[in-house]
């Protein structure tokens, strides 16, 4: 009987080099599923990536656009701190970039961090701007710009701050986004429209603002078609005004 074909010896070398071995089928079908599994745990988490990363900005452009949005994160004031106060506003351009982004100090004394909502922590008003300060840098970036954000008078009060009502984008408001008359949160507004979950637990006012501008950037056309519709009604219903006063005076005379 003839002894079992022995390798040559630099053949063997060479399958070893190569990376091959004597593993049994079973041993490789297992290599292959735990490879497969592996790969397939990867798509989850990328997939998962995909949709933290829905609001991250597609471009580097961080410039001052004509559409601004906005969104305050507040701190409890007055002796039981109910009273709240600015503790952090932020705003974005309409790329989502952020261009301005800063905590507050509050003209009064804080009781209230509300770190469970605003995010806020003590450490991070030690070296904060004065409100006045801030009021300031944001009035003049918001000067002719139109303004986005959501519940944006609440902002505003915050900051004691007026803007033309003309030039406010306020996704509680808009109609195609309200339910039965009602305002809808932000969060719910972002998992419907956008598809993306926010404010899961501490608030971030960088994440929010990038949502109000998706949804202003995604309903955009519609938005300012109906913007500009009201605009004509006003214009038409001041014409008509003066005339029925003329009648009144000449009926009177």
């Amino acid at each position: 009987m003839k002894n079992p074909k022995q390798l040559n010896p630099n053949w063997a070398q060479l399958r070893q080099k190569l990376g091959y071995s004597n593993k049994s089928a079973t041993e490789t079908q297992h290599t292959i599923l735990g490879k497969r599994k592996e790969r397939s745990d990867n798509d989850n988490e990328e997939a998962s990536d995909a949709e933290l990363n829905v609001l991250t900005p597609t471009s580097s452009d961080s410039s001052i656009t004509t559409e601004i949005a906005m969104d305050c994160e507040m701190v409890g004031v007055s002796p039981l701190g109910n009273k709240s106060a600015l503790g952090r506003v932020t705003l974005v351009n309409k790329f989502g970039n952020v261009i301005y982004d800063e905590h507050v100090r509050p003209v009064d004394r804080v009781v209230d961090f509300r770190t469970q909502i605003s995010g806020i922590r003590p450490r991070d008003l030690k070296k904060a701007k004065d409100f006045r300060i801030v009021q300031k840098e944001v009035a003049e970036l918001l000067k002719g710009k139109i303004l986005v954000g959501h519940a944006l008078r609440n902002d505003l009060k915050a900051l004691l701050l007026s803007h033309p009502k003309k030039d406010i984008r306020d996704t509680a408001e808009y109609q195609p986004f309200l339910k039965e008359g009602r305002s809808k949160a932000l969060r719910h507004l972002a998992v419907e429209v956008l598809g993306v979950k926010i404010q899961n637990g501490e608030h971030c006012p960088i994440e929010d603002a990038r949502a109000a501008m998706m949804l202003y950037v995604k309903k955009r056309r519609e938005w300012e078609k109906s913007v500009k519709d009201l605009v004509k009604m006003k214009l038409k219903q001041k014409k008509r005004k003066p005339k029925k006063q003329r009648k009144e005076g000449s009926t009177a005379a």
